[in-house]
């Protein structure tokens, strides 16, 4: 992520004082992102040993936000999902305050993204993504206070934030944008998926989001858009990202491998497969939406790291123009 909060190698020492994970070595910044305020942090044992873990400062959550996403890798991480496991102070506590911002450490796991995913690797997310959509099930039961009152925490890129952030960008967009985006809140708007299988989502598992050494999968990262939505819609998200060529049409292999991979383990439902182009425009406009916000509102940071907007805008078009191809073909 983007680095917002400056913090230095003193001020992170004394806040360690409380950890037992050894003296700081090193810190290094994280420029990539475009939300929180992350850093690689080093640290050396008495015996020489080296580790190594990423430190968080959440630039826009409050602190009584976050025990569901700590919470949430801890499970996951128990149940064999490869993710950040939190970092226990010497209270038994993941979260921190550290420059007026709440704070984790978590652990640094193995690998490297890729931008060139290959069929193998395409595949194994698939299939990683639908074992912890399965273990997500469980989460539930295992931290019930998420979940009293019924108060799930919800996706908060939702349609109110949908509708909230395009009041906010629409004057900054020209005419055909400007339409591009009625049209589709109008379409969004009038889709039900109330009724698709619901659970934990990662919300943002694109290419920079996974680790990879070789064709091993090292793990998942970056959960703080995790929530409870369409499962499904959560496949949208990945395969919009995993599984496209330099203009953003499908790549039909690494697709194919993807959703097989993923349904081998959780199969989609009749209404899952009738939602699935829907889904692929919803997310599409998820993040062209945060794209447009965050390019004509940029935060101020010391490394910042804003994304081009029409990729996504491309993207949603191409997106639009396949669900209205394949309803040409199912009426043939």
């Amino acid at each position: 992520m983007s680095v917002f909060t400056t913090v230095t190698q003193q001020e992170l020492s004394t806040w360690l004082q409380n950890y037992s994970i050894g003296t700081l070595v090193e810190l290094k910044g994280i420029s990539s992102g475009i939300t929180n305020t992350n850093y690689f942090v080093t640290t050396q044992s008495n015996d020489g040993t080296r580790s190594k873990y990423v430190l968080t400062l959440f630039e826009q959550n409050n602190i009584e936000d976050l025990p569901y996403f700590i919470d949430l890798m801890s499970h996951l991480s128990t149940h064999g999902i490869p993710c950040p496991k939190p970092v226990a102070d010497g209270q038994g506590v993941c979260l921190g305050v550290l420059n007026g911002k709440p704070a984790t450490l978590v652990s640094c796991l193995q690998g490297q993204d890729v931008q060139q995913p290959n069929l193998a690797q395409c595949a194994e997310v698939g299939r990683v993504l639908a074992k912890m959509h399965l273990a997500g099930q469980t989460f539930e039961a295992q931290f019930p206070q998420h979940f009293q009152l019924g108060n799930a925490i919800h996706n908060q890129r939702d349609a109110d934030w949908r509708q909230a952030t395009a009041q906010k960008v629409m004057p900054k967009l020209k005419v055909e944008e400007q339409q591009l985006l009625h049209a589709e809140l109008d379409y969004q708007r009038d889709l039900a998926i109330a009724a698709l299988p619901h659970g934990v989502v990662h919300g943002d598992l694109f290419r920079d989001n996974v680790l990879f050494d070789g064709d091993k999968l090292g793990g998942f990262i970056d959960f703080y858009y995790a929530c409870h939505d369409s499962l499904a819609y959560d496949v949208a998200i990945a395969v919009n990202d995993w599984c496209i060529l330099a203009n953003g049409q499908f790549d039909e292999e690494k697709l194919a491998a993807f959703l097989a991979a993923y349904q081998t383990v959780r199969p989609f439902n009749e209404a899952e497969c009738l939602s699935w182009h829907a889904l692929l425009r919803r997310a599409a406009l998820r993040f062209w939406l945060s794209r447009l916000y965050d390019f004509h509102f940029p935060a101020e940071g010391e490394l910042t790291h804003a994304k081009d907007p029409n990729h996504f805008k491309q993207l949603l078009q191409l997106r639009i123009a396949l669900q209205a191809s394949a309803a040409k073909v199912k009426e043939v």
